[in-house]
């Protein structure tokens, strides 16, 4: 791990191969004026010394010789070699030697040592290695060194400096994340009246406008296109999308309003963007408004944008405007795609209207459009909520024909329609092929089958299946506990329902009234009335409060074993104030008893 020690005037970076040390110049850099080297460095026998050595260990820079000087080099008779050059050397030479340099433990680069390789390597048209030194540069630095190195890079320059390094300065701060550093860099070349960087702003505005934060990336768009930087529809129409997809359709509006200001005109997927996103925001008469100045601009709708404005009306319950719309784009000779049958069938199957989708669906079969898997689990998950599970089994075959295969929203509908409609068998079938398939259950799979055995009574199955589920690694919540914990209890295992209890609440669960009313049920049925009152003064020292049915039960529990009286004490005791069923219960006890008691 690499070690970051900072002076206010100099810091060094301690690497496992490469090391390296920063002169600082940060605060307030003074901007380099180029001298040409003095005679004396021209002249320094250790330049001289170290090419020759370079030379004659053809490309092994870990020769003896090379070895041999190595304490006495500095990073300043490094940056004289590659500015002087006495020898001529080649390229990859002197590179190679650099290379090996950041290998020694004994050396340290400097930042300026290696923004002048940097440059040495730019004017030379090796772009790449330029690319790589400065990735490694920036990655060393971290964040907030904007200043510090391209104040080294002006500093190091020498009598011209290629475009290509800033706009790859540009390009290795926005590949480490650096964006804020990288946005500096080009206020900076720009306020030294360097070049325009246009790769390296195209390059920022990319990364920037496929994050999260779309606000950033138009406040960036907005200030390169005032500098210059051309503008282009489709940058703002991806701007648009994002915001679009945030919500923000005040922003992506002002975007869209922006285009006709820098000389462009509206496409119609510029159009499309934000009529998607007013209608899935539910402003259907904006969305509806916009197709209309659209239209009025001399562009057609398309496919698009009808599928937006349909899948608005659908989810507004609007569904026979939706079907005039469909109609419309029929009479404009436009071919909905799946995407368009998919929302229709979609609306129809959300408001109960199956045989409406079904008929939808022939019309698509009919029209060629090929169905995808979307288009039936929306029709099979319609089916199965109105229990036509068989025509929802129906569907699942049609799929292959398509050379579909059913996928786990697929498999896991099917198991919840039949474990509804208590065909466990079915659903077990159901279960049995999904494995085959290699798709696991999930949470709402596992849930459905353990209502069912729950609801079928096969309480036994029930709690396998919910051992299951957490050995798969999922966590049930309190209703399939509860559940499990019902079936126990209607068959007299109330042992088994606490032991339930007890896991739940060391899975981190922290039972509600509903729980608890079941294992009070459990307890009363049993005529186990001594416990069922201890679980009352637990719930009440665990601050849950009892509701209605809880009093009933308890009501109930008490009369059926005789013993009333304890009732009435519990509600002095706990201050419980049974509701109108209770009294009525209690009543209806009392006057049994009074009538057993007559006819004896």
């Amino acid at each position: 791990m690499a070690t970051l020690r900072l002076s206010r005037t100099h810091f060094s970076l301690s690497l496992p191969r490469k090391t390296f040390s920063f002169s600082s110049s940060t605060s307030n850099p003074p901007w380099y004026k180029y001298t040409p080297p003095s005679p004396s460095r021209q002249h320094d026998p250790l330049l001289s010394a170290i090419s020759e050595a370079i030379l004659n260990t053809k490309g092994k820079p870990g020769d003896y010789s090379l070895r041999k000087l190595l304490p006495s080099l500095t990073a300043n008779h490094i940056i004289n070699l590659i500015n002087l050059n006495p020898h001529s050397l080649p390229p990859h030479s002197l590179l190679s030697f650099f290379d090996w340099l950041s290998s020694q433990p004994t050396f340290r680069h400097t930042l300026h040592s290696y923004c002048t390789m940097i440059h040495f390597l730019s004017t030379r048209n090796m772009l790449p290695k330029v690319q790589s030194l400065l990735h490694f540069v920036v990655s060393r630095k971290g964040k907030a060194s904007a200043c510090s190195v391209f104040a080294c890079v002006i500093e190091t320059k020498g009598t011209n400096c290629s475009s290509f390094v800033f706009d790859a300065l540009m390009y290795a701060y926005a590949d480490n994340g650096f964006v804020s550093d990288a946005i500096q860099c080009f206020r900076l070349i720009r306020k030294h009246n360097f070049g325009f960087p246009f790769r390296g702003c195209g390059y920022l505005l990319d990364k920037m406008m496929k994050s999260n934060s779309p606000a950033s990336a138009w406040a960036f768009y907005k200030e390169i296109l005032d500098c210059g930087y051309p503008p282009t529809v489709y940058n703002f129409n991806v701007l648009m999308h994002k915001m679009c997809k945030e919500g923000k359709l005040k922003e992506a509006q002002l975007v869209f309003d922006e285009i006709e200001k820098w000389a462009l005109r509206p496409t119609v997927v510029s159009f499309n963007t934000l009529i998607n996103g007013y209608c899935k925001s539910g402003e259907l008469k904006v969305g509806f408004r916009l197709k209309r100045v659209m239209e009025e601009s001399g562009m057609c709708s398309d496919v698009f944008t009808y599928s937006a404005l349909i899948n608005g009306l659908c989810k507004d319950g609007r569904l026979d405007d939706a079907n005039k719309l469909f109609d419309e784009m029929h009479e404009r000779g436009l071919v909905p795609n799946d995407v368009t049958f998919t929302t229709l069938i979609d609306g129809q199957c959300k408001n109960g209207r199956i045989d409406l989708a079904m008929k939808v669906y022939q019309q698509m079969l009919r029209e060629g459009v090929k169905p995808d898997l979307i288009t039936y689990n929306t029709l099979i998950n319609g089916l199965c909520k109105v229990g036509d599970l068989e025509k929802g089994q129906k569907l699942v075959d049609e799929m292959s024909a398509w050379g579909l295969k059913p996928d786990k929203i697929t498999y896991t509908t099917l198991i919840d329609g039949y474990c509804k409609e208590g065909d466990l068998e079915s659903a077990m079938k159901t279960r049995k092929e999904m494995s085959e398939a290699g798709i696991d259950l999930d949470n709402v799979a596992f849930t459905a089958l353990i209502s069912g055995l729950s609801r079928e009574g096969r309480v036994v199955d029930a709690e396998r299946t919910l051992r299951e589920m957490v050995n798969a690694g999922m966590k049930p919540d309190d209703a399939t506990y509860t559940m499990v914990m019902d079936g126990f209890c209607k068959k007299g295992d109330v042992k088994m329902s606490f032991k339930l209890l007890k896991e739940m609440q060391g899975d981190g669960h922290v039972p509600g009234i509903v729980t608890y009313n079941v294992l009070m049920n459990g307890l009363c049925k049993q005529g186990q009335m001594k416990n069922a009152n201890m679980l009352l003064d637990a719930m009440l020292n665990l601050g849950v409060i009892p509701d209605d049915i809880t009093y009933n039960i308890l009501l109930e529990g008490h009369c059926k074993n005789g013993n009333p009286e304890h009732f009435d004490k519990l509600r002095s005791e706990k201050g419980l104030i049974p509701d109108y069923a209770s009294y009525t219960a209690l009543v209806n006890e009392f006057s049994k008893s009074s009538k057993d008691r007559r006819t004896r």
